[in-house]
């Protein structure tokens, strides 16, 4: 049975990340010329400050220097977050996203087309979302289920007031 570099790698890193309350989202090895670049993609749900993906990554250095699960030739560690722009494809993730504002491709079942929409809820089997009005119009209340979505994907708000501005 043979697995990939990066499986080998996530069943080697994996642990680690998870001790530290945190999710392996993803891993890549990419070739940048003579090297290889090594991406470590971690996320929570209170998101990952700077100084915890350095910590991080100094002790994943050590557990790929002490395994030699990169061989021999020279590669950079990086560890990162998954940005705000990164697709919605976990559970996880649109639970992280309650409250955003995040656009939707519908699947062809569902109609097809782009859906705008904030989440107010989450759960099993799909979302509780507040489509914003159009044209001074009020916003409406619509639920779409997860087998409906092709692709999620938040947007970013620049002038979105957060709840304690609202309130005030």
């Amino acid at each position: 049975m043979s697995t990939t570099q990066s499986e080998r790698l996530r069943d080697l890193l994996e642990p680690l990340v998870t001790s530290k309350e945190l999710d392996l989202e993803e891993i890549t090895v990419t070739p940048a010329g003579k090297r290889r670049v090594l991406r470590v993609v971690v996320d929570a749900d209170s998101g990952v400050s700077l100084d915890t993906c350095a910590e991080l990554s100094r002790e994943l250095s050590e557990k790929l220097d002490d395994a030699d699960a990169m061989g021999d030739s020279e590669y950079v560690l990086e560890v990162t977050s998954p940005g705000a722009d990164r697709p919605l494809t976990q559970h996880r993730h649109y639970v992280r996203a309650v409250d955003r504002l995040v656009k939707f491709q519908l699947t062809e079942e569902a109609g097809g087309g782009e859906l705008t929409a904030r989440i107010l809820k989450v759960d099993d089997e799909g979302l509780d979302l507040e489509v914003p009005g159009v044209k001074g119009r009020k916003p409406t209340a619509r639920r779409l289920e997860f087998a409906d979505i092709a692709k999620a994907r938040v947007e970013i708000e620049f002038n979105r007031k957060n709840k304690n501005e609202e309130e005030a």
